[in-house]
């Protein structure tokens, strides 16, 4: 008896077993699960997403391999348009889509002279806005000015502005156009035929005739029409005290410089990001070497204007910035007047991370990229590494140069926002068989012509947007389509346009190239604003956007 008491019965044993088993791994999980919440970094959607990324930029041992045929920033990525001061998305879109109420419309207009329309008549205004909101859906109309008189006793020039429903801003652009206008039965008004854009004069806003004194003489400029939602002033720092208080991360010229554009701006958005981060002003080079790749003289040209390619005006409203001369003036101000120096931290490493920087106290920040070899001198290497986790690169802050935007729109305008477009990338790829063996045969003028019809009704408004030379390259699509190229609205930028003018004067009163870079930025935003969009790349070559064996 003694002896089978002392023995442990088999099932108690086996229960024990699995409830120290079941114990052990109940640990072991919510033990791994703890380390992988303290340790888990969620990805940056700016700059780790790899879809972005690769739309930006390709780094490979801190150099560069870009596609420079397409241009993204910020306004192409957002997911939101900028909302207006004291508004929201939802309460403009009520106010600025509804359809134009009809409720007078209908009445009568006294039409005992069918000959000639009143211009200032309400429902004649009314009549117009309900024709442009069923003809031009592409572009949501903001506000409309009073009509005037056309050239005729049945025309009306009227102008209004607008945005595009494709475009993330909310900038706002203009047109005025001619309206050749009737009556209906019931003696209301209608729309006969509108005209093209910019076409009614009478409406457009009055220009300014420059007068310039030269050689005694007096010269009369073309006259200027200015856009006056454009303020690409530089920022003032304005007192003594109020540089003295501030925080700046100045970063000397490094290697970036004179490279491609798309370098250049990996590297500026990395340190607008690490400004950002360090809760500092950052210290603005205006200047910008422009790569040979881009420019008309094969050169890499110095002395190009941020302003002439991006949006200052944004820019400056999105991240505290300061114009480089004019942060110096008053630095070496200040210390002339005061007899003192100001904390300044120099740092002659990028290794020398923001997070280590963050708690300096220093009134400047100064990053010296001078004395290192190439690409220990590139910019973005302070974003490399660790430093990736926290420093985000703000692309949203990047917009493309409301002045150019205006040569997108006038563009897309002329075509009255109904068109499609195919991207053709040529230049250096298509010479190059090893990476890329079937490019040029499949972007031949022939094949062209048979995949775009596959794809693209035949005579629709087609846009080639295109690195390729030469003009009468795509002459055979012209039997098919009506093809338009950028260099058939070179008056957008010639010598008696708003655009010309107004760079000019950017520029100290001289001429700007409409360079390479510019020629991107235009034709990839009217590339988007297409209906129908045809890319190179998986849609007419069977090679790899990035070579051979990289799809």
């Amino acid at each position: 008896m003694r002896e089978l008491s002392v023995v442990d019965p088999i099932g108690q044993n086996i229960v024990r077993l699995i409830s120290n088993v079941c114990f052990s791994a109940f640990v072991l999980s919510v033990l791994i699960f703890t380390v992988i919440a303290i340790t888990y970094q969620p990805p940056d959607p700016w700059e780790s997403s790899r879809a972005l990324t690769k739309v930006f930029t390709q780094v490979e041992n801190a150099t560069f391999k870009t596609d420079n045929s397409v241009l993204n920033t910020g306004e192409d990525i957002s997911l939101t348009p900028s909302v207006p001061e004291g508004g929201s998305v939802s309460s403009v879109n009520q106010s600025i889509i509804e359809m134009p109420d009809e409720g007078n419309v209908t009445e009568k207009s006294g039409c005992a002279d069918l000959s000639s329309v009143n211009c200032s008549d309400p429902k004649l205004l009314l009549a117009i806005k309900r024709f442009n909101f069923k003809a031009f859906k592409s572009i949501v109309f903001l506000d409309y000015q009073k009509p005037v008189n056309g050239s005729k006793p049945d025309e009306c020039d009227v102008a209004w502005r607008f945005r595009n429903r494709k475009e993330k801003s909310w900038r706002k652009y203009r047109d005025f156009r001619r309206f050749k206008l009737g009556f209906k039965d019931d003696c209301s008004y209608k729309v006969i035929r509108p005209g093209r854009w910019h076409s009614g004069l009478n409406a457009r806003r009055p220009s300014i005739q420059v007068v310039t004194p030269r050689n005694g003489q007096v010269v009369r400029n073309q006259p200027q029409i200015r856009d006056d939602e454009i303020n690409d002033t530089i920022p003032v720092l304005g007192s003594d005290s109020s540089f003295r208080n501030g925080r700046y991360l100045y970063y000397s010229r490094g290697g970036d410089y004179c490279k491609g554009m798309n370098h250049y701006l990996w590297s500026f958005l990395c340190a607008l990001g690490e400004a950002r981060y360090l809760n500092r002003t950052f210290v603005m080079d205006l200047s910008i070497c422009l790569a040979s790749s881009h420019t008309l003289s094969n050169k890499d040209e110095e002395g190009k204007d941020f302003r002439f390619y991006f949006d200052f005006e944004h820019l400056k409203e999105s991240s505290p910035i300061v114009e480089e001369g004019e942060f110096l003036r008053d630095w070496k101000r200040w210390e002339t007047k005061h007899k003192s120096k100001i904390p300044v931290r120099k740092v002659s490493s990028y290794r020398v991370t923001p997070l280590q920087l963050k708690r300096d106290r220093s009134t400047i920040i100064w990053r010296q990229f001078d004395d290192a070899p190439e690409p220990e001198n590139y910019w973005y290497r302070v974003c490399e590494g660790p430093a990736a986790k926290y420093v985000q690169r703000p692309w949203p802050a990047l917009w493309k140069s409301k002045r150019l935007m205006n040569i997108v729109t006038a563009i897309s305008g002329s075509m009255d926002w109904d068109f499609d477009a195919v991207h053709v990338v040529r230049g250096e790829k298509a010479r190059n068989k090893l990476l890329w063996p079937n490019l040029d045969s499949d972007t031949s003028p022939d094949a062209l012509a048979v995949k775009l019809q596959a794809a693209i009704s035949l005579w629709r408004n087609l846009y080639v947007a295109t690195n390729e030379p030469f003009y009468n390259y795509f002459d055979k699509l012209r039997s098919h389509y009506k093809v338009h190229l950028l260099d058939d609205f070179k008056s957008l930028w010639g010598n008696t346009s708003e655009w010309y003018n107004e760079t000019a004067l950017l520029n100290g009163g001289r001429p700007v190239d409409f360079d390479g870079y510019m020629r991107v930025e235009v034709d990839t935003e009217v590339l988007y604003r297409s209906k129908t969009r045809v890319e190179t790349f998986y849609n007419l070559t069977r090679d790899c956007k990035d070579g051979i064996n990289t799809c």
